[in-house]
């Protein structure tokens, strides 16, 4: 077994300006633009490369997996709401998540790159009362796309804002039930493709949803991870490895 190795800094980082006691905001679904149907496709879109991929920062690679083996300079964690801080540490080539409080929700942001076009892909598990999930075209000033399942069996999709440090304003894209998620402990390899103006919703290789969200603007951003304790605590979320590429 490895010994632990605490990601340090990420978490102090933020203390000092987040709400002791802050909660995510989700505002109502907009009413403007109808949910799309589900498209009963469960291949995987191909997505059009840039035509420039940016310098590679100390030999990153623009498209890469991480399985968590080493502490990583690039992920940057973020407290969205809730009473205590989560505890992220990388431990038997993995990334552990540990809640200790209800209603608390966390995002890491992989600050490597921006991408425009990109297909996400973890694969991760929580508790019997946890949420996993990921980010794409994350923009600190804009906002960004998050994808989550939980163990009750539900997905959503959400636009999230900033409203202060440690304040978001969650406005649903897109919520459901899917006979594709099973009741108790998550345990899925999980998707999300940003191409366009569209959001594609996986789960173990199957669509659930194809989401248009050209309304909310944005364009590029950051991909990420998030995690959320829901309505009972302590819980624990397993993250095996985070890939980035084109499909």
């Amino acid at each position: 077994m490895k010994n632990f190795i605490f990601i340090i800094g990420f978490l102090t980082l933020i203390t000092a300006c987040q709400s002791a006691n802050s909660t995510p905001i989700i505002e109502p679904a907009p009413t403007q633009t109808p949910l799309p149907t589900p498209i009963p496709d469960t291949s995987a879109p191909r997505i059009s490369p840039t035509a420039t991929i940016p310098p590679t920062p100390e030999s990153l690679p623009y498209y890469f997996t991480d399985e968590f083996n080493d502490a990583s300079p690039y992920w940057e964690i973020l407290q969205t709401g809730g009473m205590t801080e989560p505890a992220f540490v990388y431990e038997n080539s993995a990334l552990r998540v540990d809640i200790s409080s209800p209603d608390t929700w966390s995002i890491g942001i992989h600050n490597a790159y921006t991408y425009p076009n990109v297909f996400l892909r973890a694969r991760a598990s929580a508790s019997p009362t946890g949420s996993i999930g990921l980010i794409c075209r994350y923009d600190e000033e804009a906002g960004w796309f998050e994808y989550n399942v939980s163990s009750d069996g539900t997905y959503n999709a959400l636009y999230g804002q900033w409203l202060a440090p440690g304040v978001v304003k969650y406005t649903p894209i897109s919520s459901d039930r899917s006979g594709l998620l099973t009741v108790g402990s998550p345990n899925y390899e999980l998707g999300l493709a940003c191409q366009d103006n569209y959001l594609f919703l996986y789960v173990n290789d199957s669509l659930l949803r194809r989401l248009d969200v050209t309304n909310y603007g944005l364009i590029e951003g950051k991909i990420g991870i998030s995690v959320s304790s829901l309505r009972e605590a302590p819980i624990t979320v397993l993250f095996e490895w985070v890939r980035v590429g084109l499909e």
